[in-house]
């Protein structure tokens, strides 16, 4: 559906890429989001003018409101019905902090007339330093944070947000930041976009960061707290530079990679009419998201085993590809700078306002906000997450509560990336939500 891609990042040699990957190390993880242009109010009215733009871009970028979003992906049947996260906790964590999180959610409040979050906590971490404006790094959380506060928000209004900024975008600071949540049990689900390639991992620090990780998702496990991240921006591969430059050869974002968090991929939504976005339409279909701007992570993990609820429910097909090592996504969420979302801005490049947003960080706070909701139906947390929708997806119990994606693959800067199917994929995983108020099958009170 998608006609106009609009080329972004470039590849590298593979005698560049060898010679930086002697030489990396892990250490920083990279924002999982894609700010694109600014939008526009349509003079007289409460509407965005890309809110009816046409699928082919003949028009400019088309985008979505939190109403569009609610629709397309049956939310608006639990709020509808009061799920609303009442009574339940998002936690949302990132590098820095932004001096406008709470002014930047009241504008995005006021313009699609969502009320405010019964409470929103900003904890900054120890050490974390005073927001600079000039500082590129900082005015890039900043867009992340904005995303994910205000599209957490508004797939669960009645939650309460409690945004943690780590002092650094360094893997032990957003680390100190995840384990603050934990041990002051801060809330009952957590988004985490941001991730960093694989590949970096791979030496004895790395590895050492690797278990440091996994022991806080652990004690996320054992204390009934579900854990998103997003699955990358990048395609089948990953940045090695904060300029966008590729590594030249298939591999995965961590956090995403492991087994105890539900990696959350991206696609291109088309809601409207069969040819424009409406937010009077009706659901249209979607692609693997891949539209210029960037394209979803998934694909096989180098240094993570496959876990069982994989080995048993992704079918032959997928196994065959995976050769006995974990695969991403887990389920995914529109994603697209094409098809992107609303988000107020303070420090965007045109100044405060109004912006299109897209990136795998989209979904993963949205995701962490349906969770808010069906935790509310249960009236207790649905904690670890995979085990449970591989066992449903596995056994045909999904088919009706996602969207299964079909279209499309993740192929980008050059590296051959892993196409949708039927069932599970690498791209997509289960695919999309579908819920209304069937959603309340994952909040079966006996599981």
């Amino acid at each position: 559906m998608l006609t106009s891609p609009l080329g972004r990042w470039a590849s590298l040699t593979a005698c560049a890429a060898s010679l930086f990957i002697a030489t990396a190390s892990a250490g920083e993880m990279h924002p999982g989001s894609v700010p694109g242009e600014k939008a526009t109010l349509v003079p007289n009215t409460q509407k965005f003018s890309c809110e009816t733009r046409a699928f082919d871009l003949s028009q400019g970028l088309f985008c979505y409101t939190p109403n569009t979003i609610r629709k397309a992906y049956g939310i608006d049947g639990l709020i509808n019905k009061g799920y609303t996260g009442k009574g339940r906790t998002i936690v949302i964590i990132d590098a820095f902090v932004s001096p406008s999180i709470a002014s930047d959610l009241a504008l995005f409040d006021t313009a699609f007339g969502i009320p405010a979050p019964p409470s929103l906590k900003i904890i900054a971490m120890p050490g974390t330093p005073a927001f600079d404006p000039t500082d590129a790094n900082m005015v890039g959380w900043s867009g992340e944070i904005a995303l994910d506060t205000q599209w957490a928000h508004a797939v669960a209004p009645g939650a309460n947000i409690v945004f943690i900024g780590a002092k650094s975008a360094n893997d032990e600071d957003l680390l100190a930041a995840l384990n603050y949540a934990l041990d002051n049990h801060l809330g009952d689900v957590v988004s985490m976009s941001f991730g960093e390639s694989e590949s970096f991992y791979g030496n004895p620090d790395g590895l050492d960061l690797l278990a440091a990780w996994t022991k806080a998702f652990t004690k996320a496990k054992a204390n009934h707290v579900t854990l998103f991240a997003s699955a990358g921006d990048w395609g089948a591969t990953n940045p090695f530079d904060d300029e966008g430059d590729v590594l030249p050869f298939q591999n995965i974002s961590w956090p995403a990679s492991s087994p105890l968090i539900t990696s959350v991929g991206g696609t291109n939504l088309f809601f409207g009419s069969a040819t424009n976005a409406d937010p009077n339409g009706k659901y249209q279909s979607e692609q693997v998201w891949n539209d210029g701007f960037g394209a979803t992570g998934g694909g096989m993990s180098s240094l993570i085993d496959e876990p069982p609820f994989q080995t048993l429910f992704v079918g032959a097909s997928v196994n065959k590809t995976l050769h006995k090592h974990r695969g991403i996504a887990d389920v995914s969420y529109n994603g697209g700078v094409v098809g992107g979302v609303i988000t107020f801005w303070q420090f965007g490049s045109g100044g405060p306002g109004a912006y299109l947003f897209g990136g795998t960080s989209a979904g993963s706070p949205q995701w962490a906000g349906i969770i808010a909701d069906i935790n509310q139906i249960r009236g207790r947390s649905m904690g670890y997450l995979n085990d449970r929708l591989y066992l449903l997806g596995g056994t045909g119990l999904l088919n009706n509560l996602f969207h299964d994606v079909r279209a499309g693959d993740n192929s980008f800067g050059g590296v051959d990336g892993y196409p949708a199917t039927r069932g599970y994929d690498l791209p997509t995983g289960w695919g999309t939500p579908n819920f209304g108020i069937l959603g309340t099958i994952l909040a079966d009170p006996y599981n």
